[in-house]
């Protein structure tokens, strides 16, 4: 016997571990390794998988079982996960496999009818039950010491209605066994109905805590989501937001591969993440009541509340806010951002909100700017342009890298008074080395970061977004004009004798050619579903600008012709064209990026004003 090592992600070797799986009455999961045991003859008898630390997808063959395989199976892939950086290692099995991995040295986590979850190795559960502990320690030296703690505690004990929409009436409190609660929540991103469930729940106990799940899986990364519930709760003085964890409702505690109905997943998912929140999570913070709020579409969320009613002691369940009609969401919210509709989007979030949504509204339109393929001369899906630095893959580094300091931008920008340009600048001086540290010194956003990152600013700071172009402009004027860049080089190249525009001139006139020409034509073409409209607008926009990255390339001859030649192609386009003039501007390096940034540009403010 041997292992062999197969790639789940190459076709012909999945199929070879989803025919062993089947065999053994399992399915499929997410896996990133599998080690196979093999005979003599090449056939596979065992196997097992990792994704990340989870062990998955093990089976013997019903014909070697006894032989101790497993044993060797387990422990070649607790090794690799070792090697991997993976201190702990868990393991989803089925209940009469629990006595074989406990003397395998795992141990229970929890269970339920049709699964248990396992782990070994050091640290795992036991860190994070001792890391909230410690948390529960402190709010309770705060309890005996802090006056101004007593106080609060004091005011909310005093609170003994339930609000009149919550479905389960909550327990009288009482001065003596005032309750602890916790609420778990995705918060992507945090809306006016979260902070309403929170706001409800917290009248109801002594300590709420609020732990937002870990998971990174969601448009919103954990940080931001985190982040938001901190500033969107900071007002109520009882309420804690704590980390969460892969023990709280991940893909960690929810195993789908050897279940025979994904009915069955569904329920056994949801059980073992409510068992282990009953086990260990719970009582670690020392807290007696979970809230949560109703779910009137979601099928699958209602089941879970559902459940969680029937395993845990006492749930309080909160009608949903609602706002014409229906119940806000985050998902109302991600709907709103696809179709570009800030006024849904400050309907349905708080203040605390508004700067991360901004922030990734100014991170897709970038994103969509490098998706738009085929463009002349730039990089997209297809090639790299007139470019020998850069690729696809470089720029979406370089996006993703971006993207953190849009955000603080944003939050720079929510304020009542308008930032400072030294505030600004030294964002963007930051930003700036990040994306050439990620880039390899590559200048794949400058210009991009610093349009961009003048109307992230402007865009949180004005709740009226017809005052959006003023307020860019405000905000312009306080740069100095700058030397080294593509417009202060395509000057000096002009001598004089064209009234060449830099990127920081048009941002001092508020982008007069965006909010005048491209911003109603890209409208436009959006209300037809003109499935080439941002082909169309980048056109458009090369039809007027003066764009300096093409004449610091080239000359200002060739910046004419490009102008041209959009202007036709515009008038009779079509994709095939379209590729004819990639061909042609990479042939003579040609490049249009002030375009592209421009592109850009009226995506995000098109997102933001319609």
């Amino acid at each position: 016997m041997e292992i062999q090592t197969l790639n789940p992600a190459t076709p012909r070797q999945r199929q070879r571990i989803e025919a062993f799986l089947k065999r053994n009455g399992l399915r499929f999961d997410d896996m990133h390794y599998y080690a196979a045991v093999t005979d003599d003859d090449g056939e596979m008898i065992a196997g097992g998988g990792l994704k990340g630390n989870v062990i998955k997808c093990v089976a013997v063959d019903d014909a070697h079982k006894g032989e101790a395989i497993a044993n060797t199976l387990i422990s070649h892939l607790i090794a690799h996960a070792n090697e991997e950086g993976h201190s702990n290692v868990k393991l989803f099995t089925k209940p009469k496999n629990r006595q074989l991995f406990e003397s395998l040295s795992f141990r229970l986590l929890a269970e339920a009818p049709e699964a248990v979850l396992m782990e070994t190795g050091i640290g795992g559960l036991g860190d994070t039950v001792e890391a909230l502990k410690k948390i529960k320690e402190e709010g309770e030296v705060c309890k005996e010491n802090n006056q101004e703690c007593k106080k609060e505690e004091k005011t909310n004990l005093n609170i003994t209605t339930p609000h009149p929409l919550t479905t389960s009436p909550p327990q009288p409190l009482t001065t003596t066994t005032p309750p602890r609660g916790v609420v778990v929540m995705n918060c992507n991103p945090f809306t006016l109905g979260h902070r309403y469930l929170i706001e409800q729940a917290a009248k109801q106990v002594e300590r709420l805590f609020v732990m937002v799940v870990r998971e990174d899986c969601s448009l919103f990364a954990y940080a931001e989501r985190k982040a938001m519930v901190e500033q969107g709760v900071a007002h109520l003085k009882n309420v804690t937001v704590i980390d969460g964890s892969e023990y709280a409702i991940s893909q960690a505690t929810f195993p789908t591969y050897f279940l025979k109905r994904l009915d069955d997943a569904a329920d056994t998912q949801m059980l073992l993440d409510l068992d282990l929140f009953r086990r260990h999570i719970a009582p670690a913070l020392g807290t007696t009541v979970r809230f949560v709020g109703t779910e009137p579409t979601d099928r699958l969320t209602r089941r879970y509340n559902q459940l969680m009613h029937e395993v845990l002691a006492d749930v309080r369940e909160t009608v949903r806010l609602e706002k014409e009609g229906n119940a806000v969401s985050a998902s109302r919210v991600r709907k709103a951002m696809e179709q570009g509709d800030m006024s849904t989007i400050r309907q349905l979030v708080p203040p605390t909100t508004l700067p991360y949504i901004i922030a990734h509204l100014a991170t897709q339109a970038l994103q969509a700017e490098l998706d738009t393929t085929p463009k002349p001369g730039l990089v997209d899906k297809d090639n790299n342009g007139a470019h020998r630095d850069m690729d696809y893959a470089l720029m979406q580094r370089s996006i993703d890298t971006l993207h953190p300091y849009f955000v603080k931008l944003a939050l720079l920008g929510c304020t009542d008074t308008l930032p400072t340009h030294t505030s600004i600048r030294d964002i963007g001086i930051e930003a700036e080395k990040a994306m050439l540290s990620a880039t390899n010194g590559v200048n794949t956003h400058k210009g991009a970061l610093f349009s961009m990152g003048l109307a992230v600013v402007a865009a949180a700071h004005e709740k009226n977004t017809d005052s959006l172009q003023t307020t860019i402009k405000a905000l312009a004027a306080s740069f100095p004009d700058t030397n080294g860049t593509h417009g202060s080089k395509a000057k000096l190249l002009s001598k004089g004798t064209t009234a060449i525009k830099g990127a920081l001139d048009n941002a001092r006139e508020g982008y007069e050619m965006l909010f005048a020409e491209w911003l109603p034509f890209y409208i436009e073409r959006r209300k037809e579903h003109d499935a080439h409209t941002l082909h169309k607008t980048l056109l458009r926009i090369m039809c007027d600008l003066d764009d300096t990255n093409v004449i610091y390339r080239t000359d200002l001859a060739t910046a004419e012709e490009v102008k041209q030649e959009a202007r036709a192609l515009l008038d009779n386009f079509s994709k095939a064209a379209l590729k004819d003039m990639n061909r042609h501007y990479i042939t003579r390096n040609i490049s249009p990026g002030g375009a592209a940034d421009m592109l850009s540009l009226t995506i995000f403010i098109g997102s933001i004003q319609t």
